[in-house]
């Protein structure tokens, strides 16, 4: 926070914020709307900022759209058959089809979005680094994973994205008691740079299998029986982290 100025009292006012939001939404006497001075009395909240706060617009939590189409891009390239080459992995791609039902970058965009042209696509994942051009002209996939190297926009989208989820199943488990969400780690010390090293490359493949893995089976049509426009929809996040520092500095330092 202090890196991009956020200060204590920039926080103070966000946390705020979700203090009232949630004693909005989450205790509620009997399913009916809360008063402020109800809030005011749950949070400790001032009631003159209760009722300002309550006033203000609904923050979007989704992934801003240009991030959540190149997020669906860079999955459809990873795991459709039609965009990975005899080892399974994504193919360089030319920017046009040179020829008719040939494979390009310009088709797999059209593929997700006809909303927006595949050259600006490749001019803002350039920006990014999230791929290259090779001496054949083709367009070649950095990583397997939309994980932009510039942007900061794009960066804070996935930050709030990916902790809040991550924070959200944690705070669960630990108030529910039934039906935790899966939240494991595995943790050493004492290791040399050279074992973590190791250990990070590990992690990483085993991580993106996974995540194929998952994004493959979510991408599989809905049974029948559950695919009714009525039916609840739901979402998912699964996040796989690795993390390493000295031997004496502690999270709670952090």
């Amino acid at each position: 926070m202090l890196a991009h100025e956020i200060t204590l009292p920039m926080a103070i006012e966000l946390l705020k914020r979700v203090f009232v939001e949630v004693a909005e939404r989450d205790f509620r006497l009997d399913n009916k709307p809360s008063t402020d001075s109800r809030i005011s009395l749950l949070t400790g909240v001032h009631r003159k900022d209760v009722k300002r706060l309550r006033e203000l617009p609904d923050v979007e939590a989704n992934l801003p759209p240009k991030i959540s189409l190149s997020a669906q891009v860079v999955a459809t390239w990873i795991t459709s058959p039609q965009w990975l080459d005899e080892n399974g992995q994504p193919r360089p791609l030319p920017r046009l089809a040179r020829k008719a039902e040939e494979a390009s970058f310009e088709t797999l965009v059209s593929s997700i979005s006809q909303d927006i042209r595949p050259r600006s696509v490749l001019d803002e994942w350039l920006r990014l680094g999230v791929v290259s051009i090779n001496e054949a002209d083709e367009v070649v996939l950095l990583s397997h994973a939309f994980v932009p190297r510039e942007g900061l926009e794009e960066k804070l989208a996935y930050y709030g994205h990916n902790l809040g989820d991550h924070a959200a199943a944690a705070a669960d488990n630990v108030l529910a008691t039934t039906s935790p969400w899966f939240e494991r780690s595995v943790h050493h010390d004492l290791l040399t740079e050279a074992q973590v090293e190791k250990l990070r490359m590990r992690a990483a493949k085993l991580g993106m299998q996974t995540l194929t893995q998952l994004h493959t089976m979510a991408s599989q049509p809905a049974d029948e029986s559950a695919a009714s426009d009525s039916a609840p929809k739901k979402r998912f996040t699964c996040g796989v982290y690795f993390y390493s520092t000295d031997a004496t500095e502690t999270a709670a330092k952090k």
